[in-house]
């Protein structure tokens, strides 16, 4: 999916109107969005909030394409296949700013990309880290799913597996990236790599540790409300292309 040209005018009328209480978010929901096109909308987004053109957070969900990222602390080392390969498999390999390793993205994992102010929230990159895996660990209780945090790494585990991943970076006081819940995806990709750089680790899904049929959709709704009440935002301001 393509994000329409479009949608960088509509944010700009969207979040400077002056009704916008100190509480309100913008969110942006989107289908499949290739890594690139998402991540060139956080960037400009980062800009546009630290210059005041857009005057309020704004919280992106999606889904991406299959993908691996490589974060600030990672290199190619933690590929467990080759070149080769993943180009036969159509899976890009991108190196980006954000905190962490290697991790993987693709169809059936929901992201979550907040653009946010953090001096204005009033709130620290430790807290706002925990505030993430927070979100994870309320969404997969909603269907019984007892996630807990892990001192290994940063994210959300279920018995020793990752269920979900955490990776940020703050440029301007702003923070963007974020987190990745797995949700119905197919776990193999996972394989291929060593996940966050560690030997030996397991991922698993919301559908491999439930007894429950998950709907994605089902997922996005919760994880938004979750959001809401663990970040103290109102997410009224909806702007969505599927």
């Amino acid at each position: 999916m393509n994000i329409s040209p479009d949608i960088y005018h509509q944010l700009s009328i969207l979040a400077s109107q002056d009704i916008l209480s100190d509480q309100d978010c913008l969110y942006l929901e989107f289908g499949k969005v290739d890594y690139e096109i998402a991540w060139e909308l956080q960037k400009y987004l980062v800009n546009a909030r630290y210059e005041g053109s857009i005057n309020t957070d704004i919280i992106m969900l999606l889904e991406h394409s299959p993908v691996f990222t490589i974060g600030k602390r990672g290199n190619r080392d933690s590929l467990r296949v080759s070149e080769e390969f993943l180009k036969n498999n159509n899976t890009p390999v991108i190196h980006v700013e954000r905190g962490g390793d290697i991790t993987y993205h693709g169809p059936g994992q929901v992201i979550v990309y907040p653009i946010i102010h953090l001096e204005k929230a009033r709130i620290g990159v430790k807290d706002y880290v925990a505030a993430l895996e927070e979100m994870m660990i309320q969404t997969a209780d909603d269907w019984g799913i007892c996630a807990e945090r892990h001192s290994k790494n940063h994210g959300v585990w279920v018995n020793n597996k990752k269920l979900g991943s955490v990776g940020i970076t703050v440029r301007r006081g702003i923070c963007f990236h974020g987190l990745a819940l797995n949700v119905n995806m197919s776990l193999e990709p996972f394989t291929w790599i060593n996940p966050c750089g560690l030997k030996d680790v397991k991922v698993t899904s919301m559908a491999k540790e439930s007894d429950q049929s998950i709907v994605i959709k089902d997922v996005r709704n919760s994880l938004r409300k979750h959001m809401e009440n663990v970040l103290n935002v109102k997410l009224n301001r909806i702007l969505s292309q599927s």
